[in-house]
């Protein structure tokens, strides 16, 4: 029984170190974003078992995603980043985001059958 013990001990320590270790990563690449852009906002999205998103928008208006393996891993990578997340992607912080000329082709193409981007 001891020995099972120290298994799952060994097992969620490894875990933990994983999940420390991708989230100093993300840290990183959102400062990096931020730092690149004139600061940064986020926002996380739960994608279901593929993770959560955290969508980042930057000072200038540019924006990026990534994705981390779970909520706490980008909830993590968040506060160890130090930019502030938004509860929503309500109007305000949409407001924020400049859409380019890619945006706009590639929303026509999905949502009304415009020329397409491949």
């Amino acid at each position: 029984m001891a020995d099972t013990e120290v298994d799952d001990n060994a097992q969620d320590a490894k875990r933990d170190a994983r999940a420390e270790r991708r989230a100093a990563k993300l840290a990183k690449q959102i400062q990096a974003f931020s730092k690149a852009h004139g600061g940064a906002e986020g926002q996380l999205a739960y994608i279901g078992q593929a993770g959560t998103r955290i969508v980042l928008v930057g000072g200038d208006g540019d924006w990026g995603d990534l994705v981390a393996p779970s909520q706490a891993v980008a909830v993590s990578a968040a506060e160890k980043s130090g930019i502030t997340l938004h509860d929503e992607f309500d109007g305000d912080f949409a407001a924020k985001v400049r859409t380019g000329p890619y945006e706009w082709t590639r929303m026509a193409g999905i949502q009304v059958g415009g020329p397409s981007n491949g």
